[in-house]
């Protein structure tokens, strides 16, 4: 398949476009290899995804493993997480031999229901709804079963795991933690976003997942391994970027990978073949991109409260602020009480709209960021 921009947004493509990651790919490779369960905690859009199939797709993981990958962030219940694994399983079967294919619908007898035949190849395929599973709980012992019995080893990762705190049912984190404490030849990566509830989870002697996971916390790439990566990818594509360009790009961004590469991507898209990307090509890629954001973040703007919409571009303003509730902070933006901006922050932090670590807030998206300075 032909690559026209080789900086990857939002999805994993191959090894020559994800950049470095060495240590931590290695250091997965050594849990797994040893039996062992790795939870890896990361802010989101930090590149933990990325990762993950990066480990994936390394050969020798490839030739030992069966491996899956499902992510649970929008779901709010033990259905829908079993929905999402068993799809997942089936869908890693297709291109396989027909005999571990066959012993699927034969161990995981509670969804053969749902399960048809195409018209046109005779093959069955995975046509099931979440009425589908009238009982989640014998599925998902059903699915675990199969995987403990698969021709090979199985990995399996969970991301943004901490959402099983939240499910309906709420013995979820208990009634995973019994089927995974018995697996002999599956191993998990549970990655999250919500550092608290992820730490609280695994590491809070009164959870089920206490001490059931190897923590590893994954931090911004390197500055200058990242420029490197990002010339590397110009040069080889007929391009190239004047010095200071991309470690400008990672200064605004804050080193967070979805990011950088959106600007990165939108860099190249407005740099002709042959010629040289120019610091000044950075506002120019930042507007396009807050130009194409921008019904988004209208429709976003719409749907909070004025008080909400008030602290956004308060915050915004300043970029990242200390203690949003001081007096001064209030007085210098006209904000209501302090009472009244505490309330305006909480689902706003819920929805990953803020961001907040050690006591500072800035906005999560830094392109909403601008365009609230700019346009709102």
């Amino acid at each position: 398949m032909a690559i026209e921009n080789p900086f990857i947004v939002g999805k994993y493509l191959a090894p020559e476009y994800f950049c470095d990651r060495e240590e931590e790919t290695a250091f997965l490779r050594k849990q797994v290899l040893n039996g062992r369960n790795v939870a890896l905690i990361s802010p989101r859009r930090l590149g933990k995804t990325g990762l993950i199939h990066h480990f994936f797709h390394q050969e020798d993981v490839q030739q030992q493993f069966y491996t899956f990958f499902i992510d649970i962030y929008a779901t709010s219940s033990l259905t829908e997480l079993v929905y999402l694994l068993g799809k997942a399983i089936f869908e890693q079967l297709k291109p396989r031999a027909t005999a571990w294919r066959e012993r699927f619908l034969q161990v995981v007898t509670s969804l053969r229901v749902g399960f048809k035949l195409d018209a046109m190849t005779g093959e069955p395929t995975f046509d099931i709804g979440l009425g589908d599973i009238h009982s989640p709980e014998v599925t998902l012992s059903e699915i675990f079963r199969y995987l403990e019995e698969a021709d090979r080893p199985c990995i399996v990762a969970i991301d943004e795991f901490q959402q099983v705190a939240n499910y309906v049912e709420k013995n979820t984190e208990a009634l995973l933690r019994t089927h995974i404490q018995q697996c002999q030849q599956t191993m998990f990566i549970f990655s999250g976003s919500k550092r608290h509830m992820m730490t609280q989870m695994f590491n809070s002697p009164s959870k089920p997942f206490y001490q059931s996971a190897l923590g590893m916390t994954l931090q911004p790439l390197s500055r200058a391994v990242y420029a490197t990566f990002a010339n590397r990818l110009f040069e080889e594509n007929g391009r190239t970027l004047t010095e200071g360009v991309a470690e400008e790009v990672y200064d605004y961004t804050e080193g967070y990978t979805w990011f950088m590469q959106m600007l990165m991507n939108e860099l190249f898209a407005i740099t002709p073949q042959g010629s040289t990307c120019t610091p000044d090509r950075i506002a120019e890629a930042r507007t396009n991109i807050l130009q194409a954001q921008d019904g988004l973040y209208r429709e976003l703007m719409v749907n909070l409260s004025i008080k909400q919409r008030q602290l956004l571009q308060a915050i915004a303003r300043e970029g990242r602020v200390n203690g949003i509730t001081s007096a001064a902070f209030i007085h210098r933006h006209h904000l209501p009480s302090a009472s009244s901006v505490q309330s305006a922050a909480r689902p706003l932090l819920e929805n990953d709209i803020l961001t907040q670590t050690d006591g500072t807030y800035r906005l999560y998206d830094f392109f909403l960021s601008q365009w609230l300075v700019e346009v709102y």
